[in-house]
């Protein structure tokens, strides 16, 4: 396999690098060959999943986040993720917004309007009456705990991880170097390019579900403002149109690319935003934002450990079918492109202190997805009308962006724009910044998967990461023409089965970095000098 690498003029470790491809290959073959055997197969899969193991999510997050806590503030927190002498290498609003833009970009212009709406319609807490003000204060309770401080704890896990081993001991760009002090120097051999073949694998349909969710919500933001037809076909070309996009970002490199998307799509979604605060309810957002935080933080205990413990635990029945299609999907989701933002993170955390990393990953981005959420998800319950009076006052208006996003999630975003002022325009803005946050999202993955094959954090041949770049676009396309009219239901199923494996990758994570941290020859206040690899 060596001479194969060197003649196709590759620098990676040819084991990792062609079985990793060979599995995807094999992977799209067989949704070319039998798409519905293997649709079948993902369906069986979650339904277990979800009805055996859904609590093992919901409580393993949880333990993520109090371990990250522990470990920033504790002594341990003065560590700094690199050589003692070394400092950051970006300036924090550059780290922050491509911590975002890299991150959940995507997913908040998916679900921003979408979320708050479906729990508002359909309540999933018992006793909660559709449309209600209780409905409304659970919806935006459940939306900002799905997306904030849970959803960061599953990205900076692994990140800090990466960051500590990687950095502060310069092992190789890989997520076997994470369990050096577990396994020793057995990371090079077949254990450890066993644990890097899964998070690659992890990663591309981490990804691909994310393009895929994208993808789906251009081409409804296009039917809308065009009447094309957001079926399959549109779909599958946004897709091949923005991988090119991606691609070409990747051959720019981080700096140049991704550094350069994030701080433009940050800068647009902020517009969005600022758009929706300035035309719409003003006052009312204002006090809505405040409230989100009250909220949020009362909420967040009782909404962090809620099991639904008393429904039907079998999904057939349809009555446990809540928490896995939407808590446990977002955690098995979240969890598969973990590894990939986690080493992206590393990557531009170099030189940073444990507690400034981890309150940096955790905070900032929960902070901007509570404003996110005030802004998007209150103001579309306003205009879908809150409380009987409210819904007594629009009419026939009432329940009409409910209906919008009932018949249509991706819709939701440009549904909601339709009762704004400049509605087209905004709308087409709409589609671009998912477009670029689509492209980030696809570029930093491929760089990142590059540094697991290469192992180091120089990237490597062009042809290399175009070729990363390409398959993320060609799974996600697999995946779309396997969904079908389906669409989001067989992107949950795929996604539940694959983010097992890697969910149980992550918890081993924690043994590794306490046994790291003893090492460690610290107190207080000061940092002694880093141990050699043979005490980890």
């Amino acid at each position: 396999m060596r001479e194969l690498a060197s003649r196709l003029g590759l620098r990676t470790d040819p084991t990792i690098f062609f079985v990793s491809a060979l599995c995807t290959a094999l992977f799209v073959l067989a949704l070319v060959l039998a798409p519905e055997p293997i649709g079948d197969a993902f369906a069986t899969g979650r339904a277990w999943i979800v009805s055996h193991l859904g609590w093992f999510f919901i409580l393993g997050v949880n333990v993520w986040l109090g371990f990250l806590i522990w470990a920033a503030m504790s002594r341990h927190g003065h560590i700094r993720l690199g050589p003692r002498d070394s400092r950051p290498e970006y300036t924090n609003l550059s780290w922050f917004t491509m911590l975002f833009a890299g991150g959940i970009g995507t997913v908040l212009m998916f679900w921003g309007v979408a979320e708050p709406i479906s729990h508002f319609s359909d309540p999933p807490l018992p006793g909660v009456e559709p449309f209600t003000e209780q409905a409304a204060q659970d919806a935006i309770s459940i939306a900002t705990y799905h997306l904030a401080l849970h959803t960061w704890t599953i990205f900076a896990l692994p990140g800090l991880a990466f960051a500590y081993f990687i950095n502060r001991y310069d092992l190789p760009v890989r997520v076997s170097s994470v369990f050096y002090p577990l396994l020793k120097e057995r990371i090079h051999g077949p254990w450890g390019k066993a644990i890097d073949i899964a998070s690659i694998l992890g990663t591309l349909f981490g990804v691909a579900v994310s393009l895929g969710l994208g993808s789906s919500q251009i081409a409804a933001g296009l039917s809308a403002l065009f009447g094309w037809d957001a079926g399959v076909p549109l779909q599958v070309g946004i897709l091949t149109a923005l991988t090119a996009v991606a691609v070409a970002s990747i051959v720019a490199g981080l700096d140049k690319g991704v550094k350069l998307l994030s701080n433009l799509n940050i800068g647009m979604a902020v517009a969005l935003m600022v758009f929706v605060l300035v035309t719409g309810s003003t006052l009312f957002l204002l006090r809505g934002m405040v409230e989100t935080f009250g909220l949020y933080l009362s909420n967040l205990p009782r909404l962090a450990f809620w099991n639904d413990m008393l429904a039907d635990t079998n999904p057939a029945n349809g009555d446990w079918g809540w928490q896995g299609s939407w808590t446990v999907f977002y955690w098995a989701w979240t969890v598969t492109w973990s590894p990939f933002i986690g080493l992206f993170v590393a990557r531009i955390s170099r030189g940073r202190t444990i507690r400034e990393f981890v309150f940096g990953v955790l905070l900032a981005p929960s902070l901007f997805t509570l404003v996110w959420f005030s802004i998007f998800g209150w103001q579309a319950m306003e205009i879908d009308g809150i409380g009987t009076a409210a819904r007594a006052a629009l009419g026939a208006q009432a329940g009409s962006l409910s209906a919008a996003v009932a018949d249509s999630v991706p819709l939701a975003m440009f549904a909601f724009f339709e009762s704004f002022p400049f509605a087209d325009i905004v709308q087409g803005v709409a589609v671009l910044v998912v477009a670029i946050f689509f492209a980030t999202s696809s570029d930093s993955a491929s760089l990142v998967v590059d540094m697991l094959c290469t192992g180091s954090p120089e990237p490597g041949p062009t042809r290399q990461r175009v070729f990363w770049g390409v398959s993320e676009g060609l799974v996600a396309a697999m995946l779309l023409i396997l969904a079908g009219d389906l669409g989001l239901t067989a992107l949950q199923q795929v996604i539940t089965v694959v983010g097992l494996p890697i969910f149980l990758l992550v918890f081993a994570m924690i043994p590794s970095l306490i046994k790291g941290f003893r090492t460690e020859d610290i107190d207080h206040v000061s940092i002694g000098k880093r141990p050699g690899l043979g005490e980890l």
